[in-house]
């Protein structure tokens, strides 16, 4: 599911004006949080996660372990803010957000 960079800085350029809809603290990817990561990727498309955890190394590893998981792809991330996309082959129209703001 590879992106390409165009693809990459449309995300960014969307995914600048959004706010985080998940946030990841000390606990880890614990249950409630994998659901709460796959009901927004699903009805999303492009979300944003922040992560509060102060170690930059342990952060990343986190950052990947999730991607993984939720089979993501990582878009970009800034500080503790991650961007991220997994394409839903069936998105409504009025919750993604890849489709309210690429005018699709």
């Amino acid at each position: 599911m590879a992106l390409n960079q165009e693809q990459k800085k449309h995300y960014k350029s969307i995914g600048h004006h959004l706010k985080p809809v998940l946030i990841v603290a000390e606990n880890g990817l614990t249950e409630g949080v994998t659901a709460e990561l796959e009901r927004a990727l699903n009805d999303h498309e492009l979300i944003k996660v922040q992560f509060r955890i102060t170690e930059r190394d342990d952060r990343r590893a986190l950052i990947d372990e999730l991607c993984r998981t939720a089979r993501c792809e990582l878009i970009q991330t800034i500080g503790k803010m991650a961007l991220i996309y997994r394409r839903n082959p069936k998105p409504n129209k009025n919750l993604s957000n890849v489709s309210r703001f690429s005018g699709h």
